[in-house]
């Protein structure tokens, strides 16, 4: 009966995937998740999967930049608000990162996603994003606010590689809130709640959550879909976020750094993070949407520390935002790892002042 049970799921499993992955998409296939515990913890983990190095280095960004949308003449202009650490890519775009308010945003693959067409509002680059909101806001209630009022239009060039920047925003606050933001058919749809602490890529995250509700119904310890696919990813990650420990442990407290619930709490969001990654040169035939997984981050929003894990370098680091300068007026700084550069531990003292990177210059008449 056991068996005939399987097999039963197994079969429905196919056909959600199958559902799940008609959209073609380039390789590129990240995970993020949203971890909520005691004292006030809140930490989100991020994976990057592409199809080849990006060239990513970590960047300080300092409040009082002035910055404008990289999209001609008519750019939105604005000064930042509030400091920053992020993750580049291919040094012309923020695709992570957290500011010294510890909210968190991540931009993650989406094939489905159309900015629409030309209007009249401003026109920003799509590698400025993430770093509009991370400059501007302290919460995600105001994010919320400021980015469903259209400020801008997303203008979105093909990257270095020639793969199509269609792309969805996950942001999240210390308090646990978190939205999601996806353009549809040329409109913007938002997802708020604490509830939303899953993202993956396609389908459009309203299918994603019908699709998760199913294995919800199941029950992770009873049958748990276990390819690379987005869907797969996204059941993994939300039966898995949620069942790690939410307190301290003490079946393993002992043996974390100072047996603090901070770093037990960063060990288990990052090891999900690990569970839902793709091992380093996997390529699936006909499946160009599953690429290896290039680094993981785990930001603890409590304590503004944001920890980075690379799949082709030994050792986790972490950068604590409050051994930055990150004021108005401070130099913006870079800790280079494009090339095989790595640290251990705190990282913080080894950023060097560094002029910014050009951002994804965008013609907006396309």
């Amino acid at each position: 009966m056991q068996i005939s049970r399987l097999k039963s799921l197994s079969w429905v499993a196919l056909t959600l995937f199958s559902t799940a992955t008609v959209v073609p998409s380039v390789a590129q296939a990240c995970t993020r998740t949203l971890y909520t515990g005691s004292d006030g913890t809140v930490m989100t983990g991020r994976s990057m999967d592409w199809m080849q190095d990006m060239q990513t280095d970590l960047w300080a960004f300092p409040a009082g930049m002035a910055r404008d949308g990289s999209a001609g003449p008519d750019s939105p202009k604005w000064v930042s608000k509030y400091g920053s650490v992020i993750a580049s890519g291919y040094n012309i775009a923020s695709a992570d990162g957290m500011n010294d308010q510890g909210l968190v945003a991540n931009m993650l693959y989406l094939a489905e996603a159309n900015y629409g067409g030309l209007d009249d509002k401003p026109p920003m680059s799509i590698g400025l994003w993430a770093q509009y909101v991370l400059d501007n806001y302290a919460t995600v209630a105001e994010a919320v606010d400021g980015l469903q009022a259209q400020p801008f239009r997303i203008v979105a060039p093909r990257l270095p590689n020639g793969s199509a920047a269609t792309l969805h925003l996950s942001i999240s606050d210390p308090t646990g809130d978190s939205a999601i933001f996806e353009y549809i058919d040329g409109d913007l749809v938002v997802h708020h709640g604490k509830q939303y602490v899953v993202m993956t890529n396609s389908p459009t995250y309203d299918q994603q959550l019908a699709l998760n509700s199913y294995w919800e119904k199941i029950g992770g310890l009873t049958f748990l879909p276990g390819t690379n696919s987005a869907a797969d990813r996204f059941a993994r990650a939300s039966f898995l976020i949620g069942a790690v420990p939410g307190k301290t442990d003490p079946n393993f407290i002992s043996a974390v750094p100072d047996q603090t619930y901070a770093h037990q709490a960063v060990a288990e969001v990052m090891s999900v993070m690990r569970a839902v990654s793709v091992p380093l040169g996997i390529t699936t035939p006909n499946e160009p949407n599953i690429a290896s997984t290039l680094w993981r981050t785990v930001s603890d929003q409590k304590n503004k520390v944001y920890y980075f894990d690379s799949s082709t370098t030994p050792n986790t680091f972490w950068v604590d935002l409050g051994d930055l300068d990150l004021s108005a007026g401070a130099p913006a700084m870079k800790l280079p790892i494009a090339g095989g550069r790595y640290y251990s531990g705190n990282a913080a003292k080894h950023f060097v002042e560094e002029t910014p990177f050009q951002w994804l210059q965008a013609d907006p008449t396309q």
